[in-house]
């Protein structure tokens, strides 16, 4: 479980493909504090600690992840917003993310706002997945790239978000651009309740 609260972005060092899987090795500030088979959300998506070398950490993304994801779009160098398991004693400060990406979404625009960014983005609609709350709703919660967000300018296949300077600096977000992929988490709530209300 996770609250969309991204603490770090990190370095790809090392990319390796085996069979349809990808292990994904990463520089981190915190790569000392890590474990073996510990969650860590990765643009959003939620990868096992497979391997730590010093300060370089290694996750291994699999066929399904990469179907659905922006992972297998990575290359050395690349920036991935990373995003430790939640603590249960803490404050919830994003909302409820799950790291189970959705679906990949497409930043159509960026548009500098005095200080702040606008960003919008369009994925592809899915009329049976809208209906199980596979959608954005104004002012409700999205995930982005692993960032907890709030939506605004909600349409049918798209929506924007604004970005604070301290988000833009301190995640891959300053690497977005028109025809950037990006990952998407929709509200679980969301998914429940329109889950509940179709019974």
């Amino acid at each position: 479980m996770f609250s969309g609260i991204v603490e770090e972005a990190a370095t790809v060092v090392a990319i390796e493909k085996e069979q349809e899987n990808l292990h994904i090795s990463m520089r981190c500030s915190f790569t000392h504090e890590l474990k073996i088979d510990q969650s860590i959300a990765h643009n959003g998506v939620c990868l096992t600690v497979v391997n730590i070398t010093e300060d370089v950490y290694t996750v291994t993304a699999i066929k399904e992840t990469l179907e659905k994801s922006n992972l297998g779009k990575l290359a050395i160098g690349s920036k991935v917003n990373l995003e430790r398991s939640m603590l249960m004693n803490g404050r919830l400060d994003g909302h409820i993310v799950q790291g189970h990406v959705d679906q990949t979404a497409t930043c159509v625009e960026v548009k500098e706002e005095a200080g702040s960014w606008y960003f919008t983005f369009d994925y592809p609609l899915n009329v049976t997945m809208e209906k199980q709350g596979y959608m954005t709703v104004e002012k409700g919660s999205v995930t982005v790239n692993g960032v907890s967000l709030t939506v605004c300018n909600s349409q049918k296949s798209s929506f924007s978000v604004a970005i604070i300077p301290f988000t833009y600096e301190h995640t891959n977000f300053h690497q977005i651009k028109p025809g950037t992929t990006v990952n998407l988490e929709f509200d679980i709530i969301g998914k429940y309740i329109s889950k509940m209300m179709s019974l």
